[in-house]
């Protein structure tokens, strides 16, 4: 068992998908250093997937920097490979990549996706699949650095004029540019409901 395992958090906590990559501009480190401040600011925790390389090491250095907990959820067979941060709060060892989704779920007081690849658009769809289904009611943000998630903006409007999605399904996520803004959204947003979802999308 690591020694960080039993380590209490008491404070509300913001679950952060991101690349395990560092992306090709600065841009997106530098993001992810202020997504990181901001959750300390505004005297919140992380929770994450517990790597110390590419923007999850970044958004995780920022906030224990800033003195803000931080909890690592990895499962055993990516401690290697993602190269597990053993240097945050607690740093929880699953046996699956779905078990690390559960729990991170399960700890999280809200959502934010910055950049990322396939990893990181599944985690962000998974989880707006849930608010969609009623699973959860905890806010989701997405932060569009430098139009990165535009074309994924305009896949998820074009679903809705096919009628594959409701309007007010697009109203679950919280989209904006500037950290600190987003996060403080996070923190003050109450979702909305999104009604019964077994009507037909024809007659709604």
């Amino acid at each position: 068992m690591n020694p960080n395992e039993e380590r209490p958090v008491d404070k509300k906590l913001i679950c952060v998908f991101c690349g395990s990559q560092a992306g090709g501009r600065k841009i997106y480190g530098d993001s992810a250093d202020a997504v990181g401040e901001a959750i300390a600011r505004e005297g919140l925790g992380l929770v994450y997937g517990g790597g110390k390389i590419g923007l999850m090491g970044r958004v995780a250095d920022a906030v224990l920097a800033k003195g803000g907990p931080v909890v690592g959820v990895i499962p055993d067979v990516l401690r290697t490979e993602e190269l597990a941060h053993e240097g945050v709060t607690r740093l929880e060892i699953v046996e699956s990549m779905h078990a690390r989704k559960a729990r991170m779920a399960e700890l999280a007081g809200g959502f934010l996706t910055l950049p990322g690849g396939i990893g990181t658009f599944e985690e962000f769809f998974e989880i707006v699949t849930w608010a969609v289904l009623g699973i959860h009611r905890k806010p989701i943000g997405l932060l569009n650095v430098e139009g990165y998630f535009d074309p994924i903006l305009r896949l998820l409007g074009h679903a809705v004029e096919e009628k594959f999605l409701r309007p007010q399904h697009l109203d679950l996520i919280l989209v904006g540019d500037d950290p600190q803004t987003l996060v403080r959204r996070l923190a003050a947003h109450e979702p909305p409901s999104v009604g019964p979802l077994w009507l037909d999308l024809n007659e709604s």
